[in-house]
């Protein structure tokens, strides 16, 4: 497989992750979600002033106490930005997103291991909405 083949393959592949990752932060499906982070990844955010840091045992129960914004009706607002790779193991995606009243901005660290790539750091920062 060539180069360009293998980055169009590898930018199809993470587009289908950062699907399933929109997907599953809609419908507050941690099911899903960890199919899409690695059990060892990072989420991070110092938005607030401080750090906040967290493990996937630890945000996930978080996403389960909300209400989805499927079920609120939300309007979807999620889209990939960019997705840029550092080697054929390791890219970076800028996505936006938005839960209720917050508009999220993630940089999304993913490496690719036993071929699939996966989240291995979410840091992030969002704007309250009206």
């Amino acid at each position: 497989m060539s180069t360009v083949d293998r980055n169009a393959a590898d930018y199809a592949a993470l587009s289908n992750v950062l699907r399933d990752y929109f997907d599953g932060l809609y419908h507050c499906d941690t099911k899903k979600l960890a199919t899409v982070f690695h059990p060892q990844a990072t989420y991070a955010t110092a938005t607030e002033g401080k750090l906040l840091k967290l493990g996937m045992d630890e945000y996930f129960p978080i996403v389960d106490k909300r209400e989805p914004p499927a079920k609120r009706g939300e309007t979807r607002r999620d889209r990939i930005i960019s997705i840029e790779f550092a080697g054929p193991v390791t890219a970076l995606a800028r996505v936006e997103c938005a839960i209720g009243p917050k508009f999220f901005t993630d940089l999304l660290t993913f490496i690719k291991l036993d071929g699939r790539w996966q989240i291995i750091a979410k840091v992030f920062h969002y704007e309250l909405t009206e």
